[in-house]
């Protein structure tokens, strides 16, 4: 198992065991920036509180081939739909083609509690249209999740079918992310900035959480890591995923 990383440092082993499995699916060994970039960001989420709250995530980057890529850091694999090799990228993440490729995280959206949820999206590059993600098939459904994109803002429902929050920026490496802790208000992160809005809870759909779809409306945006789960504090996992992204691309030749 792929447990030291030199002679004094050890992995996380939680993250042990994700690196071998990504390691599996690629054929081969992972530089050891990228092993201590994955190690880093579990045992800095466990120091932060966070990491229980993480039901179903992928880091869509660091990994060598895509197989790797969509092997899951928590919860279940993801089913691709149409993406192929060509559209990985080891630093900058998963890039759609705004009309056949999405992923299917295989979480339903009620399966995290309807007052305790949290969806997140790392977007490497910036993007004016389309469901980054979403639950359902009709947003006009009560309980629905989404997080899409406009020319300048993020578009964001958390288990509702009210009209949607618009926050900024929509941006260049950043993580966009919803938090839900009760059942009046959500918090919004987006361009390192938490907001909180007014907004009533509704009993959340049972359909999977989709990435890059929802709606019919595909995206082309890139991605580069997404968590859903429980509640959990928006600016810590933002510090957490901002840093491995970058460790990432500072370990990659």
């Amino acid at each position: 198992m792929s447990w030291i990383i030199t002679g004094t440092q050890k992995l996380d082993p939680d993250a042990a065991v994700y690196i071998d499995r990504v390691e599996a699916a690629d054929g081969q060994s992972l530089e050891e920036g990228v092993k201590l970039a994955y190690s880093t960001f579990v045992s800095g989420c466990k120091t932060d509180g966070i990491w229980d709250a993480i039901k179903a995530s992928c880091i869509l980057a660091g990994a060598r081939t895509l197989a790797g890529a969509l092997v899951p850091l928590v919860g279940a694999a993801p089913t691709n739909y149409n993406f192929v090799s060509g559209d990985y990228d080891r630093e900058t993440g998963l890039v759609g083609d705004g009309s056949t490729k999405y992923l299917d995280s295989n979480r339903a959206n009620n399966a995290d509690p309807q007052d305790s949820n949290h969806n997140a999206l790392y977007v490497s590059e910036a993007i004016s249209t389309g469901r980054l993600l979403n639950s359902g098939e009709n947003n006009v459904e009560a309980g629905t999740n989404t997080i899409a994109a406009s020319s300048s803002k993020f578009n964001i429902r958390n288990r509702t079918s009210s009209a949607v929050v618009a926050i900024g920026d929509n941006i260049d490496n950043s993580l966009v992310s919803v938090g839900r802790s009760a059942s009046t208000a959500i918090q919004l992160r987006s361009g390192g900035i938490t907001t909180t809005h007014t907004s009533a809870s509704q009993t959340p759909t049972s359909e999977p959480i989709t990435l890059y779809y929802g709606d019919g409306a595909y995206t082309a945006a890139r991605l580069a890591f997404y968590s859903i789960g429980e509640s959990l504090d928006l600016a810590a996992l933002d510090t957490r995923v901002s840093a491995l992204i970058t460790a990432i691309g500072a370990a990659i030749p």
